[in-house]
């Protein structure tokens, strides 16, 4: 299994913290691997806008840093702010690490004239295109997001490791949310791209399971001929596109994504009060059913923070914290290392049918049922 952490503050910590928490639960992992996506973002040695997108990613020779720069430039993007790691390389087992990419630009002039769906697109599509460029070039550029507020870090080793190496530590860079996955590599070669968390438009994802349906779901999506729905070297990727597809594409809220990767059954529709509307929903995303074991966690554009259990639940994952300060993990002693002086009575482990979520303003929880009814689908 996989271990998972997640924070969200109304104050902006440090990402070291979050590896703690990580170390704490070492057992569960094999040290193949750290992803971290980081929102709500904020520098001490620049002042940030957060309506900038910020590119994150890897170049592994100058001759892909240039041909980033070149791409960039020909999109009309202009470089606000180009963070420099304090990198000991010594730390971790990569050697052919150029440069790790975090930087802020300002967005095209040409952008201007467009809507906000067109604007998200477009970022969208600039990732994709830097992806597939360094996919020409034997994988010489990696492109992990490019989006306002958000920093995704991907690298191989252990999680205390690739944060000194980072120099993570120096409190540099903070952020109010905070995801944190150490990857198991069970069923998979060695890829950044195939580690969590998962990031398209604005949506996050992590993952602790196996997703055995991850065939037909992958051919499912991109058979809807989205250009962001590709890549795929993890069955859990499918998690993150599945939640865009339920809230940006479809625009239900969050609480339908339950409902769509693991619906209710027949006896149990027949009395719920938005019973013919969840079979039609059933019937229409048939294909995004998971098999699981798995354990959810999720992160939204307005920072909303979600856990989700599939019916089986085999997987562990409990929430704890107080207002303002929220953490989710894979066991009680990662919750315990991110946030030490909550209630523990409070504390919660959801069953099959529950989804929480911890809003923006961060000031409780919200224990959602799959048996109970969701406002917006009445008001439609």
């Amino acid at each position: 299994m996989c271990r998972l952490a997640m924070k969200t503050a109304n104050e902006p910590f440090s990402p070291f913290s979050i590896l703690t928490a990580m170390e704490a639960m070492q057992e569960g992992y094999d040290g193949s691997g750290l992803g971290l996506l980081l929102r709500g973002l904020e520098f001490t040695d620049y002042k940030y806008n957060s309506q900038d997108p910020v590119l994150s990613g890897i170049v592994h020779s100058e001759e892909a840093l240039g041909r980033l720069n070149s791409i960039m430039d020909a999109r009309g993007f202009v470089l606000r702010y180009d963070h420099e790691f304090e990198t000991d390389m010594s730390k971790v087992e990569a050697t052919d690490r150029h440069k790790y990419i975090l930087r802020v630009y300002k967005k095209p002039e040409a952008w201007k004239t467009l809507g906000q769906e067109q604007v998200e697109n477009e970022m969208m599509i600039t990732r994709l295109a830097l992806r597939k460029d360094g996919e020409e070039h034997n994988g010489d550029l990696t492109a992990f997001s490019l989006w306002p507020d958000v920093a995704m870090i991907k690298e191989v080793g252990w999680p205390l490791g690739v944060g000194e190496a980072l120099g993570l530590q120096s409190g540099r860079i903070k952020s109010r949310v905070c995801m944190a996955q150490g990857r198991q590599n069970t069923n998979w070669g060695i890829n950044l791209y195939a580690c969590h968390p998962f990031f398209i438009e604005g949506v996050a994802t992590m993952t602790n399971g196996e997703n055995t349906a991850f065939i037909p779901i992958k051919d499912w999506l991109t058979g809807t001929g989205f250009p962001g729905y590709i890549g795929y070297q993890s069955d859990s990727e499918v998690f993150a596109h599945i939640l865009h597809y339920v809230t940006r594409r479809l625009k239900l809220p969050l609480q339908a994504y339950k409902h769509v990767i693991t619906p209710l059954r027949n006896n149990e529709l027949a009395v719920h009060p938005q019973g013919e509307f969840l079979r039609g929903l059933r019937d229409v995303c048939r294909r995004l059913i998971i098999d699981g074991p798995n354990a959810v966690i999720a992160t939204l554009a307005d920072e909303t923070c979600m856990l989700a259990m599939d019916a089986k639940k085999l997987r562990p994952a409990m929430v704890g914290g107080k207002p303002g300060e929220w953490a989710i993990a894979s066991e009680m002693c990662g919750v315990d290392a991110m946030i030490p002086d909550r209630d523990r009575s409070k504390d919660f482990q959801p069953m099959r049918e529950h989804t929480i979520i911890i809003p923006p303003d961060r000031q409780e929880l919200e224990i959602w049922s799959q048996f109970n009814p969701f406002p917006m689908i009445q008001a439609a």
